[in-house]
C-alpha cells in the first residue's frame, strides 16, 4: 500500500487542500496518520460519506417552533443567526446581541454608535422572510414568490421610498454585482423565466442545482438592490423543500462564497466548500441543540 500527500489526495478527488486537512485532522479518512507536521493518507482510503444528517424533520421542527414561539430553539437560532450574517455580509452594522435583541425583545441596545435605521428595518424584514421562506417551503420557485420575498425585504427602507426603485418588482436601472456587469433591466424578465423554468424542470434538485441556480440569479441581479439577500433566502427554501441541510453563510465564509460566485462554471470548488462548511456547521448547531434538549428532560 502506498501513501499520499494531502496535495494528492485533493486532486484524486477534486477536492481542496484546506478540506482534506480537516478532514484528516477530524478522524474522517480511513488510515490517515500524521508524520511531523504532513498527513499520510493510504492510495486506497476512500472519500470520507458526508453523513446523513438530522434534517428529516427540521422543516417541520421550524414550523412548530414558529407557531409556538419557542425560544432558544433551532428556528430560534436560524432567525438570529441568518438575519444576522446575511445583513452583515451586505453592511449591516448591527452586532449578533442586537439582532437577538431586536428578535426577542423588538428593542435595540446601543453601544453608544449611531445605529442606521434602515439596518433595523432591514433586520425586522428579514425576520419577516424567513417565516415566509418556513411557511412556503414546500411551494414551487416562482417569480411571484421570489418578488413577494423582495418586497417584504425592501419594504419601508429608505430606498423604497425612491420613485426609480421598484420594491417587490424587477428593476428600472442597470446594476453592478461587485464590478461585475449584470443582465440588463430589459432583459431581465425573459431571463429569470427561463431560469426558473429549467431549475423547476429538474426532477430531483441536488446541493448543486441550488447553488447553480444562486449563481445564475446572482449574476443577472434582477433587482435594483436586496439580491443578495433574496438569493441567499431562496437557497435556504430550496434546501428545506428539497431535503437538504440548510446553510448559513457566516462573515467567515463570505470571501470563500463571494470567490465562488465569481468562479462558477469554471471553479466550482469555492461556492462549494463554502456552503458544506456552512452545512457542517448548521448540523452541528441542531446537534448542540438536541443534546440541550435531551439534558432538559
Amino acid at each position: 500500500m502506498g501513501y499520499l500527500s494531502v496535495k494528492q489526495y485533493g486532486e484524486e478527488y477534486g477536492i481542496s487542500e484546506r478540506t482534506v486537512r480537516n478532514w484528516c485532522a477530524a478522524g474522517k479518512v480511513q488510515g490517515a496518520f500524521l508524520t511531523g507536521k504532513t498527513w499520510n493518507i493510504p492510495d486506497d482510503a476512500p472519500i470520507p460519506k458526508r453523513g446523513k444528517t438530522r434534517t428529516s424533520n427540521l422543516l417541520k421542527c421550524l414550523q412548530e417552533e414558529k407557531e409556538l414561539n419557542i425560544r432558544e430553539g433551532i428556528y430560534h437560532r436560524t432567525q438570529v443567526d441568518f438575519t444576522y450574517n446575511s445583513n452583515h455580509i451586505e453592511g449591516c452594522r448591527l452586532t449578533p446581541k442586537q439582532t437577538s435583541s431586536i428578535f426577542e425583545k423588538n428593542t435595540v441596545e446601543t453601544t453608544g454608535e449611531d445605529i442606521h435605521v434602515d439596518d433595523i428595518v432591514l433586520t425586522t424584514n428579514h425576520f419577516c422572510c424567513i417565516d415566509y421562506v418556513i411557511d412556503h417551503a414546500k411551494d414551487s420557485l416562482s417569480e411571484s414568490l421570489i418578488k413577494e420575498l423582495h418586497s417584504t425585504l425592501m419594504s419601508g427602507t429608505s430606498d423604497s421610498r425612491k420613485f426609480w426603485f421598484n420594491v417587490g418588482q424587477y428593476k428600472r436601472l442597470p446594476n453592478e454585482a461587485g464590478d461585475a456587469q449584470t443582465t440588463l433591466p430589459r432583459e431581465v424578465p425573459a431571463k429569470m423565466k427561463v431560469l426558473i423554468r429549467q431549475y423547476n424542470a429538474k426532477k430531483i434538485k441536488t446541493l448543486e442545482d441550488i447553488m447553480d441556480f444562486h449563481c445564475q440569479f446572482e449574476r443577472i441581479h434582477p433587482f435594483q438592490d436586496g439580491n443578495g439577500r433574496v438569493g441567499r433566502l431562496v437557497m435556504f427554501k430550496e434546501c428545506l423543500a428539497n431535503g437538504i441541510t440548510p446553510f448559513i453563510i457566516t462573515d467567515l465564509l463570505k470571501q470563500y462564497y463571494f470567490q465562488g460566485l465569481h468562479e462558477w462554471g469554471k471553479i466550482n470548488t469555492y461556492l462549494t466548500e463554502a456552503c458544506q462548511i456552512a452545512q457542517d456547521q448548521y448540523k452541528a448547531l441542531l446537534g448542540y441543540i438536541e443534546t440541550q434538549k435531551e439534558k432538559n428532560r
